[in-house]
């Protein structure tokens, strides 16, 4: 017995951030997006079509930390009604819209529900129209956003099923400009989702077919649109490709090579999507055997040699320049056992359908330990 389901009205196309006003319908509504210039433009262009927000929060950084989401909420408790929040930037937009729609104008609220898991019935649920300007995390289609509390070294998730956003609005004209890195890093990290999505306990065939469309598009598109990053068209099949790979793992979560990114993170400051895709071939190379649609899905994409395939990742990655061993990202050998018993026990590497000795046993035969 399996079950699929995703709420979320997806809107695709160039030129669809023409139609925002429209999708938020004369609500009032608070704005969420980044510092820089080129979002203060959407901004502005949003405000002469859909009249100002009720309040804005656009000093949103990477990885979103407890201590800025605290004053952020503050924001929200003195602002006037919100009846929709509009999200317009990466990831970290609409993780953090994410925090705003569920707090109420209290962070303390999100702390109580993240560390001990009560006080649901004292979250606030907002409606969230999403625009994602990066073609990568898929928060847009997910219920999930992630948190961090840097001062205490750890990383949660806030995972309700009321907060997946009410609309996606995806325009992969908004992606155009975006430098190298951010695109590699969040361009692998939808790579991640879709693979992370498979080889899950969680999985089901509705959400494999996503994956697999996902990960077809993403290896042959990444290395195109890193060499020729105005090219539309490169972008189009990479924000096709991280929406599905949204729609995957918004029914599975993550799994290992997740588990195993968020301390390397934390410690040594690796992007997000380059500390969860660089241990992705030695966690390939452990599941082959694994059978049934899962593997069928990871034949699809990589050939019916898994070993071969586990070859072929390694040589995509390093030719990006990224490495596939803990050392490449400055993790100290003595530090790798621990971040590897530690995932597998966490919640994410639960959700892994391999085992621990053949990861093991594939990561020593790589040289990823």
């Amino acid at each position: 017995m399996w079950a699929y389901k995703n709420p979320v009205n997806v809107l695709f196309g160039e030129d669809e951030f023409s139609r925002l006003p429209d999708t938020i319908g004369g609500r009032r509504y608070a704005l969420v997006t980044y510092p820089e210039p080129v979002f203060a433009e959407l901004a502005d262009k949003l405000a002469r079509t859909a009249g100002e927000p009720v309040v804005k929060i656009s000093d949103v950084a990477p990885n979103p930390d407890y201590e800025l989401l605290r004053v952020q909420c503050d924001r929200f408790a003195v602002a006037d009604d919100v009846d929709v929040i509009v999200a317009i930037g990466g990831g970290s937009v609409i993780d953090s819209a994410k925090v705003f729609a569920a707090a109420g104008g209290d962070f303390n609220r999100i702390v109580r529900f993240l560390e001990t898991k009560e006080g649901e019935d004292e979250l606030s649920f907002l409606p969230i129209v999403s625009v994602p300007t990066t073609a990568g995390t898929g928060s847009e289609v997910t219920c999930w956003a992630t948190v961090w509390n840097e001062a205490a070294a750890k990383k949660y998730s806030l995972a309700h099923p009321r907060l997946y956003p009410e609309i996606a609005l995806v325009d992969p004209a908004l992606m155009l400009g975006k430098p190298y890195g951010l695109t590699l890093a969040t361009g692998l990290d939808a790579l991640s989702h879709a693979l992370e999505s498979i080889w899950n306990r969680n999985a089901n065939p509705v959400s494999a077919q996503h994956a697999v469309a996902a990960a077809k598009r993403i290896l042959p598109a990444l290395p195109k649109v890193l060499r020729d990053p105005g090219n539309i068209f490169f972008r189009r099949e990479m924000a096709e490709a991280s929406l599905f790979a949204g729609l995957a793992f918004s029914n599975t979560k993550t799994a290992i090579a997740h588990n195993l990114s968020y301390p390397i993170t934390l410690g040594w400051g690796v992007q997000h999507g380059i500390a969860c895709s660089f241990t992705l071939p030695a966690v390939l190379r452990s599941v082959s055997g694994i059978g049934g649609f899962r593997e069928d899905a990871l034949k699809t994409i990589f050939g019916d040699d898994l070993e071969e395939g586990a070859e072929f990742l390694t040589r995509f990655l390093k030719d990006l320049g990224v490495g596939t061993r803990f050392v490449d990202h400055s993790v100290p050998e003595g530090k790798c056992m621990q971040i590897i018993d530690e995932a597998f026990a966490g919640e994410r590497g639960k959700n892994f359908i391999g085992t621990k000795e053949n990861f093991l046993a594939a990561a020593r035969h790589q040289g990823l330990i």
